[in-house]
């Protein structure tokens, strides 16, 4: 008669655990401690106990593979962010997974029940998922959110609401007084803390800020952002990102409206071809690589039991002037 493969409750009862904790030490063990990652692991090896694949995956110097979610592969945006995590990831000995959730949160979701079931972890890039959402998923698999902060999961955010303040303040030295906030999709975090900078540093500023929106994070939402922005009495704009900046750029320019002379137009990310529109695009830029290369280093740490890495990180914002501002009513 064949003799029965041990189980996780085999294990348990040869190092006297629960058996919960046997399962998590295989299935993410960075959230049990090194002592008893030993003793179960010892256990395991007395009795021979081979752990299912996916926990293999997971084992300290194998091969192991992360999944990475965008919300938009078509946005340039994210080509830094998953070249540098690439890079790193094959450092690390590990094979990196990409999807992409389509701007999405049911998707989204969809996609990291399917993935995160064969990966070790998962970097969120602008995760359209409720903070519940994130929190059950990371309790599953270790997780780190870039440029979106949920409590108790580490997060590398470019502190682009410091940008906006500065673009409100590039806009004020100009004489603009009359400013509008092009609103990305409403249930985007970085979106909330963009707008919330523009209208507290117009407000300490006595600037009148106007919301416009939500547009969809593209250049089509950009051109409707335009077609919007004709009907409005302001002087400048800022967009949630840049393609939102040039869509809106090309329409305007289409319809005869000239930047900067009738209206100066700022973007954010400076993503690739934000300087070769005509006018070039003021935008706010950050170190989008170093989301992508930190955001394994953090999970790598985790996987191998060393704690969180770089752990948290908000990295520093800078403005990029171009030619699409310009002096108000010139």
């Amino acid at each position: 008669m064949k003799q029965a493969r041990p189980t996780i409750y085999d294990v348990a009862r040869e190092c006297g655990l629960a058996a919960s904790t046997v399962s998590r030490t295989f299935s993410n063990p960075a959230r049990v401690s090194p002592a008893t990652r030993e003793l179960v692991q010892a256990a395991a090896d007395a009795i021979g106990y081979e752990p299912r694949p996916l926990a293999r995956a997971e084992a300290p110097g194998r091969i192991r593979v992360l999944t990475l979610v965008v919300t938009d592969i078509s946005n340039p945006y994210y080509a830094a962010v998953i070249k540098a995590a690439q890079s790193r990831a094959i450092e690390r000995n590990f094979t990196l997974a990409l999807t992409d959730s389509d701007e999405s949160a049911r998707l989204e979701a969809n996609n990291l029940r399917q993935l995160l079931a064969t990966t070790s972890g998962g970097i969120l890039a602008t995760s359209r998922l409720s903070d519940e959402a994130v929190r059950q998923i990371a309790d599953y698999r270790p997780l780190v959110m870039i440029n979106r902060q949920v409590e108790g999961v580490p997060s590398l955010v470019v502190d682009t609401a410091a940008g906006m303040r500065k673009a409100v303040r590039h806009l004020a030295v100009l004489g603009h007084r009359r400013i509008a906030y092009l609103s990305g999709p409403r249930n985007s975090w970085i979106n909330g803390q963009r707008w919330q900078a523009v209208r507290d540093e117009a407000s300490q500023l006595n600037i009148e800020v106007s919301f416009l929106g939500p547009f969809a994070p593209n250049r089509k939402g950009g051109e409707d952002a335009a077609d919007a922005l004709v009907l409005g009495k302001v002087s400048a704009a800022i967009g949630y990102n840049d393609l939102i900046a040039i869509g809106a750029l090309q329409r305007l320019r289409a319809t005869g409206v000239r930047v900067p002379d009738d209206l100066s137009l700022i973007g954010c990310d400076d993503i690739f071809g934000a300087d070769l529109t005509v006018p070039g695009l003021t935008t706010i830029a950050g170190p989008a690589g170093k989301l992508g290369s930190y955001a394994v280093d953090v999970l790598h740490a985790r996987l191998s039991g060393h704690g969180d890495g770089p752990g948290s990180l908000t990295l520093d914002s800078h403005m990029v002037i171009r030619g699409s501002t310009g002096p108000a009513g010139r």
